[in-house]
């Protein structure tokens, strides 16, 4: 005999009312995904290394073209605010003091990943591409490539592309800046 338990699902209003009551607490590691409050990985050294990595890469190459944002969640519609490793957003005069980004804000989304890498793929990518973020990059750490996701449909990315130590990269929002996947791993 199954058992079925009943889930109950929270919206984001819920999910802050939590923290504002604290329920949850600045000290939890959580995210809100399709309505579940899911605890997230404790972050790594190499992890860490390549966050702070990526944050000097893109801020040097992009600079005031683009906000680099890290860590720090984004919303997505009424059931979901994720917390990717790094986003690049458009420039707001507010720095999103008045909201959280969400999709159409949005111009590349990174996840960095080591023990996370199929919980990513399986269950935060398709989200993403669900929302209609335009690019998605996987930093899979232990593998040493860069998965690249763009063309997002309701039934994922169309078009994914896995790039390796010595190839380059860029971003479709800015084609004519280039990083390699060497600068990206370190």
């Amino acid at each position: 005999m199954s058992v079925e338990l009943l889930r109950r699902k929270f919206t984001v209003e819920e999910y802050h009312q939590m923290a504002a009551s604290g329920i949850l607490t600045e000290d939890d590691r959580v995210e809100l995904i399709r309505g579940e409050i899911v605890e997230m990985s404790p972050i790594g050294r190499f992890h860490a290394a390549c966050v702070r990595r990526l944050i000097r890469l893109f801020s040097q190459r992009l600079g005031d073209r683009t906000l680099v944002d890290a860590l720090d969640p984004v919303e997505l519609e009424d059931n979901s605010e994720p917390q990717p490793d790094l986003t690049l957003l458009q420039l707001r005069d507010d720095f999103y003091a008045g909201g959280h980004p969400q999709s159409e804000d949005i111009f590349l989304l990174v996840e960095v990943a080591d023990t996370t890498v199929e919980t990513d793929r399986q269950v935060k990518i398709p989200l993403y591409a669900e929302y209609n973020i335009t690019e998605v990059w996987l930093v899979d750490i232990k593998k040493e490539c860069l998965e690249v996701y763009r063309q997002p449909s309701p039934n994922g990315y169309q078009e994914i592309q896995k790039y390796q130590r010595g190839q380059t990269v860029s971003v479709q929002a800015f084609p004519e800046v280039i990083f390699t996947v060497d600068e990206v791993l370190g």
